[in-house]
């Protein structure tokens, strides 16, 4: 009889730590990404400009994220969907792809995944596949960009600061 009060005092303390510790809802990433609207330059990982530019728009219920300075320029929407994050990647590939965030504890990492595409003609076809934004500060943020081929992924990052 005794494990039924041990094993309900465990459970109410891991509900209240889960609580405390809980990732920040979509909402609040959505907010932490609208953030960043404004114009970014900085470097891709082998050292080469780039320019990226966020701007809310829809009424405030889509941010459009704009790069340029690479092979092609690519857009990006990101939205809510019920209780979710999501993205759409326009790349340069001819594809859509479009993702689902989780976010740290913390709130200063959004991270990205593969959900499905549109205009993918096959599983292996190159696509964007993983994005990962860390909120440095207010100024500096960063953007980790995985585009995935056959098995074969490729990373390019970006390091951004608020352009002057």
């Amino acid at each position: 009889m005794k494990t039924v009060p041990i094993t309900l005092a465990t459970f109410v303390l891991l509900f209240f730590a889960s609580a405390v510790f809980a990732a920040p809802d979509a909402k609040t990433s959505f907010a932490s990404l609208k953030s960043l609207t404004g114009a970014w330059e900085g470097k891709t990982s082998d050292g080469k400009p780039v320019q990226v530019s966020y701007r809310v728009t829809a009424g405030g219920s889509a941010l459009m994220s704009e790069i340029q300075g690479m092979h092609e320029n690519m857009i990006t929407m990101f939205h809510l969907d019920g209780d979710r994050l999501m993205m759409t990647h326009y790349c340069g590939a001819g594809n859509q792809s479009r993702m689902v965030a989780t976010t740290s504890p913390d709130g200063k990492v959004v991270a990205f995944d593969f959900l499905d595409a549109t205009n993918l003609s096959s599983p292996e076809a190159g696509h964007m596949h993983r994005v990962v934004v860390t909120m440095v500060d207010a100024d500096h943020h960063t953007e980790e960009w995985t585009f995935k081929s056959g098995d074969k992924e490729t990373k390019e990052v970006f390091d951004l600061h608020r352009a002057k």
